[in-house]
């Protein structure tokens, strides 16, 4: 069962323009309550080695816990809801205060009122 804030690798298909494609991890950021469901889609944010210092982008150290092996960047502005079954696997978690940081930039780029 996924949980949110879980790190995961998963095929995001051929991508169009700068989108993120490929296979690549990713964040998931569903909220647990629906996740307890085992919906048939999910919401993620792609994962990136590229640190390029962007505000839309959570920066994500190399962690045992977390699974990935060099520090990385959650690209929240290329959040996309992806079929539960493009999942591979899962590598960790990225722990609480990162996914609090994820939502609230994904907040900001959706302009959700708090």
């Amino acid at each position: 069962m996924l949980t949110s804030g879980d790190v995961v690798d998963l095929d995001l298909g051929l991508p169009a323009g700068r989108e993120a494609g490929f296979r690549h991890p990713a964040v998931v950021v569903t909220a647990q309550r629906v996740l307890d469901a085992e919906p048939s889609v999910v919401q993620v944010v792609p994962v990136t080695s590229t640190l390029r210092g962007f505000e839309s982008e959570v920066e994500l150290d190399s962690d045992p816990d977390n699974g990935l092996e060099r520090a990385s960047a959650a690209q929240c502005q290329h959040i996309r809801a992806v079929a539960s079954s493009r999942i591979e696997n899962t590598r960790g978690n990225v722990g609480g205060a990162a996914l609090v940081q994820i939502r609230e930039v994904i907040a900001l780029l959706l302009d959700v009122p708090r």
